[in-house]
């Protein structure tokens, strides 16, 4: 969500720092911190955002350590190899199948927020239905079908907003 922000005069760590900061939950996924071929590198930015968050919420000021955090991963456990300090957290796994995501987050908000939401395969299909809407509009708003994948996202989270207002 760094991205939110553009102003290029502002270093994306501090954006992700206020960002945690300021945010009273807090979702990380740890699926993909691992090399998928030979020669490539690890992925360090979840876990290291992950820390800055856990860090947050035991150090932090009174709201802080208030926080509610969700940790997704690929395959249960898996995690313990690189994060053997995580041993004992309550992470979900979602086999890398998105109503899986989908039901994980969806139960965290359900149980650990106090939202009421539809089920998973609804809350999918409504995910769904909001991109195919927002594609069209954004076509018949002067976008092109190469554009779109590059929306701003603070322009996706206004669309979002005005999609749920006029749909839920």
């Amino acid at each position: 969500m760094a991205a939110e922000r553009l102003n290029s005069g502002e270093t994306r760590f501090s954006k992700i720092v206020e960002l945690i900061k300021e945010s009273k939950y807090a979702i990380h996924d740890l699926s993909r911190i691992k090399a998928k071929r030979a020669g490539e590198y690890f992925r360090f930015n979840m876990p290291f955002e992950l820390g800055l968050d856990v860090g947050c919420s035991c150090f932090g000021t009174v709201e802080q350590l208030s926080k509610r955090c969700l940790i997704l991963e690929k395959e249960p456990y898996r995690y313990q190899i690189a994060l053997s300090d995580l041993s004992n957290s309550d992470i979900a796994a979602h086999h890398d199948e998105p109503l899986r995501v989908v039901a994980a987050v969806r139960h965290w908000l359900v149980n650990d927020v106090g939202i009421d939401l539809p089920g998973p395969s609804g809350l999918l299909d409504q995910f769904t239905q909001f991109m195919a809407d927002n594609y069209d509009d954004l076509l018949s708003h002067g976008f092109n079908k190469t554009e779109i994948p590059n929306l701003t996202v603070p322009e996706l989270i206004r669309y979002m907003r005005e999609w749920v207002s006029a749909n839920i």
